[in-house]
């Protein structure tokens, strides 16, 4: 099932019930984490912090290997603009 987040139903579908929130799933993550966590809608497949405590996510260099494959990770705002 795909699973898209408040911040991409904000931006995209207003309609359309969104299934987590990345801020609220971050909130106590500790600075140099992450986990996996998959949004159909922005392609990420993980979202951690960085050691500056800036939400970052893991893009996948290879759109058809989301699994396994390598990563790019990108800072929050320049993914949700």
């Amino acid at each position: 099932m795909a699973e898209f987040s408040k911040q991409w139903c904000d931006l995209n579908d207003t309609e359309m019930p969104w299934d987590f929130d990345i801020l609220a799933e971050v909130e106590n993550l500790p600075s140099g984490h992450y986990f996996a966590l998959i949004c159909d809608g922005f392609g990420f497949v993980a979202v951690g912090k960085d050691e500056n405590d800036q939400i970052i996510l893991a893009m996948p260099d290879n759109k058809d290997d989301i699994y396994g494959g390598t990563v790019t990770w990108k800072s929050y705002d320049e993914i949700i603009k």
